[in-house]
């Protein structure tokens, strides 16, 4: 019998403390030594979700890491993800399937009899691996949440595994989270507990020390080392809408694009490859700000909840700022639920995505969607017609949209018309996401609103030199021999 695979459990003193990012960023380390590493994450709440190889979701931070291994995602990478549709519940996926959505409350009495199909995955998982690195979700001190708990001790209890610990020093008060959650454990998920890095360190690493030996002192816990701030970690997709506002935005870029922070704004790494171009400015606006009347560009990106993201928007006074945006000649783009809005009525009959009920939409054309049936999940691959620019990327939505506007499409996908153009070519829309990795049709695009050189980016290498240099980061601040043994 094949001895199972070495697993290391990464928890956080509490959410958005990096663990994505060195879970990825380990990931290409090890597989840089020869390992067969793969990634897991037991349970992950995010609407930033990909199209896996075989035909269901994961979380986008998953499929990153997966990426970082040099092997396709697949659905046993991240077993359960909750996608949040409003303030108190969350579509529930298991196994890359959506199986219904869940109020909180009955989500967190239920949660424990997902671990059969967790489990089941993580050793599916461990068949084609040497090391598992599992990351876990929010706060590892959440005792409040440890009966059923899948996503963090729980799951390491229950799989038996070695746990590191994750700091976040630059929102302060890092040696209370770390030495607090050794603190507020119970004996048994304290024993896990193996050694803790600080990450996110600005400045002199060695002005740390006594910070170091003060944790060990309370903690008894190894120290793997200080992780100095990545610089480069904006050139990866974020995994939490949060991440949003604190990325970098240059001023004085030829290009404007502005985009509406929808309260449930799903997929929103569909922009970072126009963030990454360097002429170009994109711009998340919060709620309470209108849309700037100087952007070139305005897009509708992706929503979890159409309709309640179309009354949000709404309620923002957004629908009069692009109203005037096109009056001027702007151009706008819907992608997905985005899309969905630009038409002239949304209609979720069987409530699907919130309280069942009909909306008029944007009205900027001429569709009607209808939120029903089962759910797209598929890669795609085609070019856009207007520029015949060939690209790729994944659908991941629910709806049929019908309309004269689909006479003309924006996409041919393989023969099969996507989405639609105005007769004028400024507004349009499509279902299709990533497309803008595509290196020719995100210049083709861009340049039919300014004219512009290309500047050579090329997108997918500027993510794989990304994660290079962040594991050579690692390999430099981390005792990755510490960690290995850990395992």
């Amino acid at each position: 019998m094949p001895r199972p695979p070495r697993a290391i459990m990464f928890m956080g003193t509490g959410s958005d403390v990096g663990k994505s990012m060195i879970v990825a960023g380990l990931c290409r380390a090890f597989t840089n030594r020869g390992l067969r590493v793969r990634p897991f994450k037991p349970q992950n709440m995010s609407n930033n979700a990909a199209v896996t190889a075989d035909g269901g979701e994961i979380g986008r931070a998953q499929a990153l890491q997966a990426r970082a291994c040099r092997v396709a995602p697949v659905t046993d990478m991240n077993p359960v993800l909750l996608k949040p549709q409003t303030d108190i519940g969350a579509q529930v996926v298991v196994q890359g399937r959506v199986i219904g959505a869940m109020k909180a409350r009955e989500y967190q009495a239920r949660k424990g009899e997902l671990m059969p199909a967790v489990l089941e995955s993580f050793h599916r998982l461990g068949r084609d691996a040497d090391l598992i690195l599992v990351e876990g979700a929010g706060s590892a001190s959440e005792v409040n949440l440890r009966a059923g708990d899948i996503a963090n001790m729980g799951f390491a209890e229950t799989a038996d595994l070695p746990v590191v610990l994750i700091g976040d020093i630059e929102r302060g008060g890092v040696i209370a989270s770390i030495v607090g959650t050794c603190a507020v454990l119970p004996p048994a998920d304290r024993a896990r507990l193996k050694a803790f890095l600080i990450n996110k360190f600005r400045g002199d690493t060695s002005l740390f020390d006594d910070g170091l030996r003060l944790i060990r002192e309370h903690t008894g816990l190894s120290s793997l080392g200080v992780v100095p701030w990545f610089a480069e970690a904006d050139r990866l997709p974020p995994e939490d809408a949060l991440a949003l506002s604190s990325r970098r935005t240059t001023e004085g870029r030829a290009i404007r694009i502005a985009v509406p922070q929808l309260s449930r704004i799903a997929n929103f790494d569909d922009l970072d490859p126009l963030r990454a171009e360097p002429d170009v400015t994109v711009e998340m606006i919060p709620q309470g700000r209108p849309l700037p009347g100087d952007a070139d560009l305005m897009i509708l990106p992706g929503t979890k909840a159409t309709i309640p993201d179309l009354e949000f928007l709404r309620a923002q006074g957004w629908h009069i700022d692009l109203a005037a945006h096109v009056r001027r000649g702007g151009h706008v783009l819907g992608i997905c639920g985005g899309f969905q809005m630009l038409g002239r009525r949304l209609d979720d009959p069987a409530g699907t995505e919130g309280a069942p009920g009909a909306v008029d939409g944007l009205g900027l054309l001429d569709l009607e969607t209808i939120l029903d049936g089962p759910k797209t999940l598929v890669e795609v691959a085609g070019r856009h017609l207007a520029s015949g620019a060939e690209l790729r990327g994944y659908e991941m939505h629910i709806g049929r949209t019908t309309g004269p506007a689909l006479d003309h499409p924006m996409l041919d996908l393989s023969g099969r018309p996507e989405g639609a153009v105005s007769p004028n070519g400024r507004i349009g829309g499509c279902y299709v996401h990533g497309m803008f990795s595509a290196d020719g049709f995100r210049h083709a695009f861009l340049s039919a609103i300014r004219d512009r050189a290309a500047t050579g980016l090329n997108y997918e290498d500027t993510v794989e030199a990304t994660l290079d240099a962040l594991a050579r980061h690692l390999e430099t601040h981390l005792d990755l021999d510490g960690l290995f043994a850990v395992s």
